[in-house]
């Protein structure tokens, strides 16, 4: 892939600030620190309108919407909230006719979710935020998607977003420019410890959830990719190498409460999630996360959030839509 030197932000409305500033912020110190105008970047967004981010901050565009983009070497997509909702088919074919003139495609955060929309990340690796993971596999079963912090795969780039895009921008300065020049980007925002691509997304189990128990590591770990179908608390303690007696113990002492009613815990979390975010049936939601009927689901459900399944669709779709509407205000308001 040859050296980047223009990039375009398509921004969607309700994008990270922080994600976009850390891939901006990392070319702009690329520039500065080598006395080049190594990079140069514009912004696009949806109907050319200004572009608001989840925290109120406003960008102009200045890239138009569906041009040729004529020099434009890569283009990222910077997406938050919800990008399950973006249908865009004008965007899609846009994109579509960047990728066919040779411009990478990238995308921040949530933005992998629409470039897969959009059948751009076909038979490539990609990697997308952890919160979007369970309706990325929901809605794309067929795509390879690692947990990765970011993926450079040929003319796809992909980001989980946060401060990894400062490590995404970094690994592509050091590969265009120099591993001196990507180190000194790095030490300028006092980022110390550059991480890999394939560094994780999350933190540390013993860092999380404040767990020092060695023994106890590989148990939350299990938890958490044994969701469909829930290991029985005897199989816990065998990997534990412990009785269940003193599993049992250890996790009221590391985590305040018993073995079972953690596990319940992490499916309720990891149900919620698909609630929101995917178009899966309630029925379905219950068999993916460990229950053995919806009505048992939504008895658990209740008893933890104080609602039923179906509230949390509402509530959630509300939301949506009151921040779409206030969106639309603000633009109608400066117009």
């Amino acid at each position: 892939m040859s050296p980047i030197r223009s990039v375009g932000f398509f921004l969607v409305p309700g994008f990270a600030l922080l994600c976009y500033a850390a891939t901006v912020e990392a070319m702009r110190a690329a520039n500065r620190l080598s006395g080049k105008e190594l990079y140069r970047w514009s912004h696009a967004a949806p109907g050319d309108e200004p572009a608001m981010s989840s925290s109120g901050a406003t960008i102009l565009p200045d890239l138009p919407f569906g041009t040729d983009a004529r020099g434009l070497d890569l283009l990222l997509v910077c997406a938050g909230g919800n990008p399950t909702t973006y249908r865009d088919k004008r965007t899609f074919a846009w994109f579509r006719q960047l990728a066919r003139r040779g411009v990478a495609i990238g995308g921040v955060s949530g933005g992998p979710f629409i470039l897969a929309r959009a059948g751009l990340l076909a038979g490539r690796r990609c990697t997308v935020h952890w919160d979007h993971v369970p309706a990325f596999q929901e809605a794309f079963p067929d795509l390879t998607l690692t947990r990765s912090l970011f993926e450079l795969d040929g003319d796809r780039i992909t980001c989980s977003g946060g401060v990894a895009g400062l490590d995404m921008m970094t690994a592509l300065i050091a590969r265009d420019h120099g591993r001196e020049l990507g180190a000194a980007v790095s030490d300028w925002f006092l980022h110390t410890y550059v991480r890999e691509g394939a560094g994780p997304q999350r933190m540390d189990l013993r860092f999380r959830l404040g767990v020092s128990n060695e023994k106890l590591l590989p148990v939350l770990k299990a938890m958490e990719s044994h969701l469909e179908e829930p290991l029985s608390r005897e199989a816990l303690a065998q990997l534990a190498g412990i009785s269940v007696r003193q599993l049992e113990r250890a996790f009221r002492i590391a985590l305040g409460r018993g073995v079972h009613e953690h596990y319940l815990a992490v499916r309720l979390e990891r149900s919620r999630q698909l609630l929101r975010e995917t178009s899966l049936p309630v029925v379905e939601v219950a068999l993916a996360t460990g229950f053995a009927s919806a009505s048992q689901f939504s008895r658990a459900y209740r008893r933890v959030f104080g609602f039923p399944p179906r509230e949390e669709i509402l509530r959630h779709t509300r939301a949506l839509s009151l921040a779409k509407r206030e969106s639309l205000e603000v633009k109608y308001t400066r117009k």
